[in-house]
């Protein structure tokens, strides 16, 4: 096949959800979020995805109807319930009513709890940045790191995303897995059939493997050793134990249709920064921003990603023959 622009991409991966009897509204939040990380080069997050996703939507553990739902249990809090579906319109929800909460108390929080796999967690940050708010992201995942000193996974790579707006350009954003890398990219590479770097995943026996397979079914290493054991365990509180989801260990894989519905959780955090800093945020950024690109060969956070999403705007996407051919019914 060849390159197709990002709108026309996302219409077809869209209708390959809704044959697989996804609602229309599920069907286009998916492909938006898949061809948003496919565009800006994290295709762990992007394309790969369509397989695992559908099997998981033919087998009922994701229900591709699903609505979520919103509570107010206090003034600045969303409590959102995913249902068992995909997480991208529960994370819609959420983008779509912070900037009001957070505008009107300062600070808001959206919870969210019966999800799954949320994707690029900076892309939902990016969009709250460009309504004037410092976001962060907390998403827990199926147990893949172990505690320091141990050897069974007990939390997730448990990404953190964060975004803080620029006037005048691209809100900067980090996006971090709590491992060495993120896990779909040992994914990626599987399904590549090529081999991992040395230092990336322990297999199931405690031993470093350049095997992904191997990795898949053992352990992560985590970033920066044990502190990123301890970031990782902090995370879990944050997404798992706060919104009352389901545990890393206790959930089933984002990466086939077996098991139950992983009923993973998010917590996003949205702060309005006009609120505090007596009004100096943009000029206090600004000058952030300048210490740092005044040097030569410092670049912002982010900076590749949105390099590659420019080159993807103006060129389009090529869907790889396996994933084309994971998307006919």
């Amino acid at each position: 096949m060849s390159a197709l622009s990002l709108a026309e991409i996302t219409v077809w991966v869209a209708a390959a959800f809704e044959r697989y009897g996804c609602s229309k509204d599920n069907a286009q939040s998916v492909a938006r979020a898949l061809v948003a990380a496919e565009a800006d080069g994290l295709k762990g997050h992007g394309l790969s995805r369509v397989p695992s996703y559908l099997q998981m939507v033919r087998s009922g553990k994701i229900d591709g109807k699903a609505r979520p739902s919103t509570t107010r249990p206090r003034h600045a809090v969303l409590a959102i319930d995913a249902a068992c579906g995909f997480a991208y319109p529960a994370i819609d929800l959420a983008v779509s009513e912070l900037p009001e909460l957070a505008s009107e108390h300062g600070i808001a929080v959206a919870s969210i709890y019966r999800s799954n796999h949320c994707g690029a967690a900076g892309l939902p940050c990016e969009v709250l940045a460009r309504s004037g708010l410092v976001v962060l992201l907390f998403t827990n995942t199926p147990s893949a790191i172990a505690p320091w000193g141990g050897r069974q996974p007990v939390f997730g790579t448990n990404p953190i995303a964060f975004a803080a707006p620029l006037e005048g350009r691209h809100p900067v954003v980090v996006d971090i897995a709590l491992s060495k890398v993120a896990r779909g990219s040992i994914v990626a590479a599987e399904q590549r059939g090529e081999a991992i770097p040395e230092g990336w995943a322990l297999d199931i026996e405690g031993n470093s493997t350049t095997d992904p397979a191997k990795a898949l079914l053992g352990t992560m290493t985590p970033l920066g050793d044990a502190k990123g054991a301890a970031l990782a365990f902090m995370v879990e509180i944050l997404a798992a134990c706060v919104p009352g989801a389901n545990l890393a260990f206790e959930a089933s894989s984002f990466l086939n249709g077996e098991g139950p519905p992983p009923a993973t959780g998010q917590l996003i955090l949205a702060i309005d920064p006009v609120a505090f800093g007596h009004g100096r945020f943009t000029e206090r950024m600004a000058t952030l921003i300048a210490a740092i690109e005044r040097q030569s060969g410092a670049r912002l956070p982010g900076a590749r990603r949105l390099a590659n999403r420019a080159r993807a705007e103006r060129d389009g996407i090529t869907i790889p023959p396996e994933i084309e051919a994971a998307m006919q019914v």
